[in-house]
C-alpha cells in the first residue's frame, strides 16, 4: 500500500478540497479532503460516488449536462425526500493550494465556486469574486486542466480511445497533450485569414469602383488646375488694369471736379447778376408794383394837401369878402342913413365875386369832379348872400348895427385861423411836392439803371451759354465717368468671383511714371485680354472647382486609404499564413514529440501491466479517396475527373502481448483491452502531467491480477499527480491514502465517511 504523503513530493499545484452543497444527492455541505497522493471514494451502487466526479466536473466549467447525467440546470440541484426538504441552488468550490503561484493570481489559496439555481441563472466565483467561465477556463488551462478533459477518465471513457477512429484518436490525443490551442490559434488565424481575404476581395472591388470615377475627377481637376492658371493670369492682369483704371478714374475725376467747379461759380454769380438785372428791368417797365404804389401815395399825399390848401383859401376868400360885405353895408347902412338909396361900386362887386372865382380855377386845376362840385356849391352861396344884402330893403337900427359889427370880428378871427391853417396846409403842399419831385427823380435814375441792367442782360446771356456749353462738355465727361465707375466696380465683382479677395491686393501694385501718358486704348486693350480669359473660364464651367477638388482630394484619399488597407490586409493575410504555417509546423513538432513521449510511457505501463510486450502509438495517413465513386469507365475524354479528398493524418495502435502472437486490437480480449486503454490513458496523462487525476472506476473489468498491476501504476501515477479513484476494487482501495466512504440512508441524502490509514496504522500499532 503507497501511503506516502505529500512531504516526499514536490507538486507545483495541490488539490486540498472539494466542497458540495445542495449538489444531486448532496443535499447538505460535504467537504472533501485531498491530503494523500491518493484519495479513493467507496460505497455501494447508487450512494452517490459519481456525483462527487460530476460534481468536479461541475465546478471546473462542464457545460455538457449529459456528462453528469442531467436534462435541466435543476436536474443537478438536490430535489428533495421525504424527509428532507429540497434545495434551491446546487453550489460547489474547489480549493488549490497556491504558494508557488502555479495558477496567476496573487492568493497563497485559490477558490473556484459554481453555483446554479432552479431558474437556470448558474454563477462563477474565484475566491467570492464573480466572473465569467472564460476567466474560470483560462485560469484552469494554465495547469492543463479543464472541464472534461483528460484528467477526467470515467469507466465509459477508458475503452473510448481504443474504439475511436484514427481521426477522433488523434484529436483526443492532441486534446491530452494541450495542443488543443494551437489548433484553436490556426482556426482562429484561418478565419482570420478568410475573413481578411474577404476583405481584401472588398477593398479591391471597391478600388476598382471608385477607380473610373477618380480618372473623371482627374480630367476634372486638370480643368480646374487650368482655370486656377487662368485665374492666377487673370490676377495679375486685373491688378494691373483696376490700379491704371483707379488711378484714370480718381484723375479723371478731380479734372471733371476742377472743370465744373469754375464754370458753375460763375454761373451763380451770372444767375444773381442777371436777376438783379431783370428786377431793374421791371422798375422802368412800371412793373414794380411796390413802386408805383409808393408813386400813387405821393401823387394822392399832394392832391390832398393842394385840396386841403384850396379848400383854406377858398374858406378864407369867404370869410374876407364877408367881413368886406359887413364893413361895406355897414358902411352903406351909415350912408344910406342920409340918403334915399346908393350905388354899388365895381370894387365892391369884385371883392364879393373874388372868393367864388378863386375856388372854381382852384377846382379847374385839380380836375377832381367832387372837388369842382364843392366849389361851384361855396360860390353859390356867397353870390347868394351878396345879393340878398344889395337888394335887402331894411335900414339897419343901431342894433344891427352893432351885430354887424360883432360878424365882423367873429369873420375876422376865423380869418386869422383859416390864415395859420392856410400857411400850414401851403406847407404841406411844398413838402409832398417835394418828396414827389424827389421819388419821381430816382424813378428816373432806376430807368437809367435798367437800361444799363439791359445792356448786362445780353452780355451775362452770352456769356452764361458759353458757359453752359463748357458746362455740357463737363456733364458729357462725367457721364462718361460714371459710365466708367460703374464699369470699374462691376469688374471688380466679377474679378472677386473669379479670383477671390485678394483682388483687391491691386492697390498695392505699383505703376511705372509714365503710366499717365499712355494712350487710352491700351487700357481699353487690356479690359478686352480679361474678357477673352473671363470668356474661357466659363467655358471651362469654372464654377465648383473647389468641390471638385475637394471631391477628388476626397476620393484619392480614400483610394490610398485603401490602397494602404489593401497593402495591410495583405500584410496581415501573409503574417496570418505564416502563422498558420509557424502554427502547424509548431503543432506538428509537438505533436511528433510528444507521440514519442507517450510512446516511452505507454511502453512503460503496457510491460508494467503485461509483464513484457510492446505498445506504441503510430502515426498513419490514410490514402486518398475520391468524393465519387473511382469507376472511370464510361467518362468521356473531356470529362473533369472528380476531386480527391486529403485526409488528415491519424493515429493508429500498435500492441504486442509477451508470449502470444497477438497483434492488433482486434484480436485481444476484453481484459487485455482494459489494461491497455488504461496504460494508454495514463501515458498520455503523464505527457502534461495535471495537478489531479480523477479515475472513476477505471477498474472495474479488471480481475485480481491485474488489479495488482493496476494498483502498481497508481503508485507511479501519483508521484506526479494527486489520484482521486472512484472504486470497487479492495487493490485500488489499498494504494489510497485517504478513504472516503459514501452510504446513501433513507432520506436519499449522500454521506461521507472517512478514513486515513497512516492515522489508522499508527493506532493500531
Amino acid at each position: 500500500m503507497n501511503t506516502a504523503g505529500f512531504r516526499g513530493f514536490c507538486y507545483y499545484m495541490r488539490l486540498k478540497r472539494l466542497e458540495i452543497s445542495g449538489f444531486k444527492s448532496f443535499a447538505k455541505k460535504t467537504e472533501l479532503f485531498f491530503d494523500a497522493p491518493i484519495t479513493a471514494v467507496v460505497g455501494p451502487n447508487g450512494s452517490g460516488k459519481s456525483n462527487v466526479v460530476e460534481a468536479m466536473r461541475f465546478v471546473l466549467g462542464e457545460q455538457s449536462l449529459k456528462s453528469m447525467r442531467g436534462k435541466r440546470g435543476e436536474d443537478l440541484i438536490f430535489n428533495g425526500s421525504r424527509t428532507a426538504p429540497r434545495q434551491n441552488r446546487a453550489s460547489v468550490s474547489i480549493v488549490f493550494d497556491n504558494t508557488n503561484r502555479t495558477l496567476n493570481l496573487d492568493f497563497d489559496e485559490v477558490v473556484l465556486s459554481r453555483e446554479v439555481h432552479r431558474d437556470g441563472v448558474g454563477e462563477y466565483f474565484i475566491n467570492g469574486s464573480a466572473v465569467r467561465l472564460k476567466d474560470i477556463i483560462e485560469l484552469l488551462s494554465s495547469v492543463h486542466i479543464g472541464a472534461s478533459g483528460h484528467h477526467i477518465i470515467s469507466q465509459g471513457e477508458a475503452d473510448r480511445i481504443l474504439n475511436a477512429s484514427i481521426k477522433e484518436r488523434r484529436a483526443m490525443i492532441e486534446d491530452a497533450l494541450g495542443l488543443k490551442i494551437y489548433q484553436w490559434k490556426i482556426s482562429e488565424s484561418e478565419r482570420k485569414l478568410e475573413k481578411t481575404d474577404e476583405n481584401i476581395a472588398q477593398v479591391d472591388a471597391l478600388r476598382k469602383e471608385i477607380a473610373p470615377h477618380i480618372k473623371f475627377l482627374k480630367k476634372q481637376v486638370e480643368k480646374v488646375e487650368q482655370a486656377r492658371a487662368l485665374r492666377d493670369e487673370l490676377a495679375e492682369l486685373y491688378r494691373e488694369y483696376l490700379k491704371r483704371e483707379d488711378t484714370y478714374l480718381a484723375t479723371e475725376s478731380n479734372s471733371v471736379a476742377q472743370d465744373k467747379s469754375g464754370p458753375s461759380a460763375r454761373l451763380a454769380e451770372l444767375g444773381r447778376a442777371h436777376a438783379e438785372a431783370e428786377s431793374a428791368m421791371g422798375k422802368q417797365d412800371g412793373n414794380d408794383p411796390e413802386q408805383m404804389a409808393k408813386l400813387h401815395a405821393l401823387e394822392q399825399a399832394l392832391g390832398d394837401a393842394r385840396r386841403i390848401k384850396d379848400e383854406l383859401a377858398r374858406s378864407l376868400g369867404r370869410v374876407e369878402g364877408g367881413i368886406e360885405y359887413e364893413e361895406r353895408r355897414l358902411a352903406e347902412e351909415e350912408a344910406r342913413a342920409g340918403k334915399e338909396g346908393r350905388m354899388v361900386p365895381a370894387k365892391e362887386i369884385e371883392a364879393a365875386l373874388a372868393g367864388p372865382l378863386s375856388e372854381l380855377e382852384s377846382a379847374e386845376q385839380v380836375g377832381d369832379l367832387d372837388g369842382i362840385r364843392r366849389a361851384v356849391r361855396s360860390a353859390l352861396q356867397t353870390i347868394r348872400q351878396f345879393t340878398q344884402g344889395l337888394f335887402s330893403g331894411s335900414r339897419p337900427d343901431a342894433g344891427a348895427v352893432e351885430e354887424a359889427k360883432g360878424r365882423i370880428n367873429a369873420l375876422k378871427q376865423e380869418r386869422e385861423t383859416l390864415s395859420g391853417k392856410a400857411e400850414e396846409a401851403a406847407s404841406h403842399e411844398r413838402e409832398a411836392a417835394a418828396q414827389l419831385e424827389v421819388f419821381k427823380k430816382t424813378i428816373e435814375n432806376e430807368k437809367n439803371r435798367s437800361r444799363d441792367a439791359e445792356r448786362s442782360i445780353y452780355q451775362i446771356r452770352a456769356e452764361r451759354s458759353e458757359l453752359l456749353s463748357k458746362l455740357e462738355s463737363v456733364r458729357l465727361r462725367e457721364e462718361r465717368l460714371d459710365v466708367d465707375m460703374r464699369h470699374f466696380e462691376e469688374e471688380i465683382r466679377e474679378g472677386i468671383a473669379l479670383v477671390g479677395m485678394p483682388i483687391r491686393e491691386y492697390e498695392q501694385f505699383t505703376l511705372p511714371a509714365d503710366a499717365m501718358h499712355e494712350p487710352r486704348d491700351m487700357q481699353e486693350g487690356r479690359r478686352r485680354k480679361i474678357e477673352r480669359i473671363k470668356i474661357r473660364l466659363e467655358d471651362m464651367g469654372a464654377g465648383g472647382s473647389e468641390e471638385v477638388m475637394k471631391e477628388y482630394d476626397d476620393a484619392v484619399s480614400r483610394d490610398a486609404f485603401l490602397e494602404r488597407e489593401l497593402l495591410d490586409l495583405r500584410q496581415s493575410a501573409t503574417s496570418l499564413r505564416d502563422l498558420i504555417r509557424e502554427l502547424s509546423e509548431k503543432l506538428d513538432q509537438e505533436f511528433k514529440i510528444g507521440i514519442t513521449k507517450i510512446n516511452k510511457q505507454f511502453q512503460e505501463f503496457f510491460i508494467l501491466m503485461f509483464g513484457g510486450g510492446a505498445a506504441s502509438l503510430q502515426v498513419v495517413i490514410p490514402q486518398r479517396k475520391r468524393k465519387e465513386s473511382d469507376d472511370l469507365t464510361g467518362l468521356d475524354e473531356d470529362a473533369v475527373p472528380p476531386e480527391e479528398e486529403d485526409e488528415e493524418a491519424g493515429i493508429d495502435i500498435n500492441v504486442s502481448l509477451p508470449h502470444k502472437k497477438i497483434r492488433g486490437l482486434e484480436v485481444l480480449s476484453g481484459g487485455e483491452r482494459a489494461l491497455t486503454s488504461i496504460a494508454l490513458l495514463f501515458a498520455v496523462s503523464q505527457v502534461n502531467p495535471p495537478p489531479f487525476l480523477v479515475l472513476d472506476e477505471t477498474d472495474a473489468a479488471l480481475d485480481e491480477a491485474n488489479s495488482r498491476k493496476y494498483g502498481d501504476m497508481l503508485d507511479n501515477l501519483s508521484r506526479y499527480s494527486q489520484l482521486i479513484v472512484v472504486t470497487h476494487n479492495r487493490e485500488t482501495m489499498s494504494r489510497a491514502g485517504i478513504l472516503y466512504g459514501v452510504t446513501m440512508s433513507s432520506d436519499a441524502v449522500s454521506k461521507l465517511l472517512s478514513i486515513k490509514f497512516d492515522e489508522a496504522a499508527a493506532i493500531a500499532k
